[in-house]
């Protein structure tokens, strides 16, 4: 009779849900010590399973249960099958080991559950709400996992958060009009005359690139606030910080002239640990 397959390595498998799913966010944990590194993962693979949720289901019901199945776990209400979830377990671990605060990661779960409808994004408030419950929060736990809560960490990582999340949205715009979801919220659209229709059409307009450049305008304002808070975090948690200098890089690419908003382009590995490791040499993150 055949022994049954040893349970996963959850260190190896978060390790490469992250690497698979959201590479910059993988990268920056390259620069932060062992133990440390192994909670960035447990925590940025945590994130992604939540993301994933709307790929991996054809209705929103079996989503509204998988997300709920997180919350349970992170409230205690889930037991045999979380120690038996690679991402639960180290997540769990996590938490124990650097004491962080379960409310944030709640919250995240629960956002993400605007993304299993195709209820358009109202207003710019509700975006900034909903990114600050996603990335900035993640920036936040991650500030957590290197060094100890500051006031200056938590506006840091609002505002790296909201700045990341806006350049998200305008990547995005390719994958979420093709499903006919939209992140890019209805105040902006109006504001330029710009149909939601011909978004999900996928017609590349003037007055959709005036929305676009609204946006861009948005994050580099977030960019420039991050980059003026980041000298008042001591220089451990910095590395938390990393994955906005890819969000800059990202902006760059995304802004420059005659570029087709439709067209997906995806960053090179290569490129995005080339970023990352200058970032990581330089004076703002070392001194």
């Amino acid at each position: 009779m055949s022994k049954p397959a040893p349970p996963p390595d959850s260190v190896a498998f978060c390790a490469d849900l992250v690497r698979s799913h959201d590479f910059p966010r993988y990268a920056a944990t390259l620069f932060a010590p062992a133990a440390e590194r192994r909670a960035l993962l447990a925590l940025y693979a945590f994130n992604v399973e939540i993301v994933r949720v709307r790929d991996q289901v054809s209705q929103p019901l079996p989503g509204e249960i998988r997300l709920q199945w997180w919350t349970d776990m992170l409230s205690g209400h889930v037991h045999g099958s979380a120690e038996g979830n690679p991402v639960a377990a180290e997540l769990l671990r996590a938490v124990r080991d650097f004491d962080l605060p379960i409310e944030p990661l709640l919250l995240l779960a629960e956002e993400h559950q605007f993304d299993l409808y195709n209820d358009p994004m109202p207003t710019m408030a509700a975006l900034e709400g909903y990114l600050a419950a996603t990335s900035s929060a993640l920036f936040a736990l991650a500030a957590q996992v290197l060094g100890p809560p500051s006031e200056a960490a938590e506006h840091l990582a609002r505002h790296a958060g909201l700045a990341q999340g806006i350049v998200q949205v305008i990547a995005n715009l390719p994958r979420d009009a093709a499903r006919r979801q939209l992140f890019v919220p209805q105040q902006v659209l109006e504001k330029h005359n710009c149909s939601m229709e011909d978004v999900f059409a996928g017609k590349e307009t003037p007055n959709l690139h005036a929305v676009l450049e609204q946006l861009a305008g948005e994050a580099r304002q977030h960019m420039t606030a991050a980059a003026s808070l980041l000298a008042q975090v001591a220089p451990p948690v910095r590395p938390a910080f990393l994955p906005l200098r890819q969000a800059q890089a990202d902006l760059k690419r995304l802004s420059r002239p005659g570029r087709n908003p439709f067209t997906l382009q995806p960053t090179s590995r290569l490129r995005t640990l080339w970023t990352l490791w200058r970032a990581s040499r330089s004076r703002e993150f070392t001194k």
